[in-house]
């Protein structure tokens, strides 16, 4: 005889939820055995696992003390970058009206460091001159001193107005001194807080070479978006930048201007410099005119560094920069003593979810017991998956919304069991119970899983960055949830009510038609139940039956059978009830 087209459903399913579990497995095996950036536990977040707390003290120029929109536009942008690195649940606030608190998970390594301490304040000027760096003034006698004391008697004014920013009237011998003396190395230099109107004398970030850069012509501020990549030709990675509006324009007389000393072989006035924090990144030569406001920079990047720089401009340039007040460790003591405390109150609440679940529903409670094994598991890989891959790691909050989740599955299970029970209430059999309680419980629960994902999305988007990780793991294990209840719950269902203990309503199976008061003959009609001079074991499941019948009826069931009572007769209708 051929295999039950619901029997072959329920095997589809369930392999098909093996072959998602392994790989789930799979993958988070590449990534601990091959790329070597995963683990078989989940990355635990701040509040429980300690980790790096940096706090950044602001800098202006007039040493005034910063504005509060200027310190949390720059807090939003240092958390962008934090992101970015693929550092989850980091912890980012400010205090004493200057200083930013960073705290991150574990310990920051040096490439998430140089992101948050970084100000990127990234400036677009021409060169007027560039010579190996020095770190003694060479005089006009030819003789050197052993340190840069040019003559404070040169003059610092240009004879002629400079015309724009390549102009090099800009060069005064007192310039001129300074740029021949300057020590790329000495401690006191600070070209990141040099006016932007004036020239400056910048180095590259080895010391080995130093440059005379005009003012500044365009700023990070009209960058719209940066991104990295492999140059096709060369093998090299460059660092590709998108202009906004007025960028692009600025930017495209810039270049044509550039472009000229190009063709009449002036250098190094065809370069531009992109400076950032004071440091000249790329100097290249302009070599043809760009009017699309896309430029391209390259240099001595590798695909890290090539990145970094790229999040740091596409994120914004700091309005103001920071040094690093104190950079220290910090444990999670209160945060592992409130894990626990949450992890006992979730294995409590799991045993109450177990035990009540054998009580009401007899066998069927390890159908419950078993899919909430399944979901923990599927649920715990995916949080390892997510750490390695999006960053994500597990706060008191994100354990707080696991905890609740056990609640929202263990009701999945009872509609659809209850489903099923009022089926067998109907008189129908248990196989086709199972089947029509399963079309009825699913409209349900789809639409009490969609409303629990909606609230997890805007939880998500509008609340504070404390509460993210509760509204995370709610949305991610409702999803999880849905996908057991498919391809888990239903499908074993399907297969024990074709084996003899639930098929034949065992009274220890929960499905007993006898002990659910399964005493209609239809649609809201009556079966006559055991006499009432039955005795003994006969007449107490009669008038158990009888009164969980009476119990389950609708309004409109039991009007009808008070109206019949008080007539004498037998309720008989077609309407069909559900309660």
């Amino acid at each position: 005889m051929a295999t039950p087209t619901p029997v072959r459903r329920a095997w589809r399913a369930l392999t098909g939820l093996l072959v998602i579990t392994a790989l789930l497995f799979g993958v988070n095996a590449l990534g601990v055995y091959v790329f070597g950036k995963s683990s078989w536990t989940p990355e635990l977040a701040l509040d429980l696992q300690g980790g790096t707390q940096i706090i950044l003290e602001a800098k202006t120029p007039d040493g005034a003390t910063p504005s509060t929109d200027q310190m949390n536009q720059a807090a939003a942008i240092i958390r962008q970058r934090v992101d970015a690195s693929g550092v989850g649940e980091a912890d980012i606030t400010t205090q004493a009206g200057n200083q930013i608190v960073v705290q991150i998970p574990g310990q920051a390594d040096e490439e998430t460091r140089k992101r948050i301490e970084s100000s990127a304040q990234m400036q677009l000027r021409a060169v007027l001159a560039t010579t190996a760096a020095s770190t003694s003034y060479v005089g006009e006698d030819g003789n050197s001193t052993p340190y840069p004391t040019p003559d404070p008697g040169l003059a610092s004014t240009p004879t002629a107005s400079p015309t724009d920013g390549s102009d090099l009237n800009w060069i005064t011998p007192a310039l001129q001194a300074k740029f021949l003396a300057y020590d790329c190395a000495a401690a006191d230099n600070d070209p990141a807080n040099s006016p932007a109107g004036e020239p400056l004398i910048a180095c590259d970030p080895t010391g080995t070479a130093k440059y005379l850069l005009g003012p500044v012509e365009l700023d990070g501020s009209a960058i719209t978006d940066a991104t990295s990549g492999m140059n096709t030709q060369n093998g090299q990675w460059v660092v590709n930048i998108v202009f906004d509006e007025q960028g692009t324009k600025t930017f495209g007389e810039v270049s044509q201007r550039l472009y000229a000393f190009t063709q009449a072989g002036k250098s190094p006035q065809n370069q531009f410099a992109f400076v950032l924090d004071g440091a000249v990144i790329s100097a290249p030569s302009m070599n043809g005119v760009i009017l699309d406001g896309k430029p391209q920079i390259s240099g001595s990047f590798n695909q890290e560094s090539a990145k970094t720089l790229a999040d740091q401009l596409k994120y914004g340039a700091l309005p103001l920069s920071f040094g690093i007040v104190s950079d220290n460790a910090i444990s999670a003591t209160l945060g592992s003593q409130q894990l626990q405390i949450g992890l006992i109150a979730g294995l409590i609440g799991l045993a109450l979810v177990a035990l009540y679940s054998l009580i009401v529903y007899r066998a069927l409670g390890f159908v419950i017991i078993a899919s909430l094994g399944v979901m923990g598991v599927l649920t715990y890989i995916t949080l390892c998956i997510l750490a390695w891959r999006m960053g994500f790691r597990l706060s008191l909050a994100g354990v707080a919304g696991l905890i609740v989740t056990i609640g929202f599955t263990a009701d999945s299970f009872i509609v659809y069991f209850e489903r099923i029970r009022d089926e067998l209430r109907d008189g129908k059999s248990i196989t086709g119970a199972v089947e029509d309680g399963w079309g009825r419980a699913k409209r349900t629960i789809y639409i009490s899983k969609s409303i629990n994902i909606l609230a997890a999305v805007v939880l998500y988007i509008l609340a504070d960055a404390t509460v993210k990780g509760f509204a995370f793991t709610l949305g991610l294990t409702t999803l999880i949830d849905i996908l057991i209840f498919i391809l888990f719950t239903h499908p074993v269902l399907q297969l024990l009510a074709r084996t003899r203990f639930f098929g034949g309503g065992h009274p220890l199976s929960g499905l007993d038609p006898e002990a659910l008061g399964a005493v209609y003959r239809g649609r809201a009609q009556f079966r006559a139940p055991v006499s009432e001079g039955a005795k003994g074991a006969a007449a107490r499941r009669a008038a158990r039956s009888r009164g969980e019948a009476e119990r389950r009826q609708t309004i409109a069931e039991r009007k009808q059978a008070e109206l019949a009572a008080k007539n004498g007769t037998r309720p008989s209708s077609t309407t069909e009830g559900d309660d």
